[in-house]
């Protein structure tokens, strides 16, 4: 799927996706000190959701360019990567290292229970391809 320029596509979004994480953490950090004293963990999930994809796409457009992929392909695998290393690090991180239970991890994916992160994380698994939409145009691929 990637060109021979792959491994700094790989090296670059890895780092960009270093970026991302730690904006969470810090937005995570915010949210739990200023929104969920005043509306609660749950509710404050869900509007971190919204709050978290504007941070993840201005990231993403901010530097979309540098990271090299430029063909619809190369950003949806950029995407896919991101969401992978996003996936493995809540899980990671909240069973592990904050002891959460399964239950607690699952509840803000499951739509059905008002869980709303799916849409955050398809968010960010098509973010490199919106961010070069808004940039420019795609070259065909």
């Amino acid at each position: 799927m990637w060109h021979p320029s792959t491994p700094s596509i790989v090296t670059r979004a890895t780092a960009i996706w270093l970026l991302l994480i730690c904006a969470e953490i810090l937005h995570g950090i915010a949210r739990g000190l200023l929104l969920v004293p005043h509306v609660g963990e749950f509710r404050s999930n869900q509007i971190g959701v919204f709050t978290g994809s504007i941070i993840i796409l201005v990231i993403a457009v901010a530097f979309v360019r540098w990271i090299g992929a430029s063909r619809t392909s190369d950003l949806l695998a950029v995407g896919l990567l991101w969401l992978v290393l996003t996936l493995s690090f809540e899980v990671g991180f909240g069973r592990f290292v904050v002891g959460a239970s399964w239950e607690r991890l699952a509840a803000d994916y499951n739509v059905l229970e008002g869980g709303l992160l799916p849409f955050g994380m398809l968010v960010l698994l098509f973010s490199p391809l919106i961010a070069w939409k808004l940039r420019g145009s795609i070259a065909t691929g």
